[in-house]
């Protein structure tokens, strides 16, 4: 990790998909309240969203990052207790200089 470059939290969050989800309804109903909690905290100025939704290795992955180190990682906790999130999330801690997702420290989350 570069001593300049923000430091960048990724949540990756298992694309388990809802066995309880009807016919012709999402598979991945949590992702919506995903994205509704992490949007609010970006309006609300405690983090900053950088990429939202990319799916990377069967994962739904959210970037964030505009805050220290123990905010973030609580964010990525909060995000794994969130209600209907498939369990085994966990949050790599990288920097905006990474060249792609998965790079960093693995933080195990749920």
């Amino acid at each position: 990790m570069s001593e300049s470059a923000a430091l960048v939290v990724e949540v990756h969050v298992p694309l388990t998909p809802d066995a309880n989800a009807a016919e012709g309804e999402t598979r991945f109903p949590w992702i919506e309240a995903l994205v509704e909690f992490t949007t609010e905290l970006d309006e609300a100025g405690d983090i900053f969203v950088v990429e939202e939704g990319d799916v990377f290795n069967d994962a739904y992955v959210i970037v964030i990052t505009g805050a220290d180190e123990s905010t973030l990682t609580g964010i990525a906790n909060r995000v794994a207790n969130l209600p209907g999130i498939p369990t085994g999330v966990f949050a790599m801690v990288t920097d905006a200089d990474a060249e792609e997702l998965g790079q960093g420290t693995m933080i195990e989350i749920s």
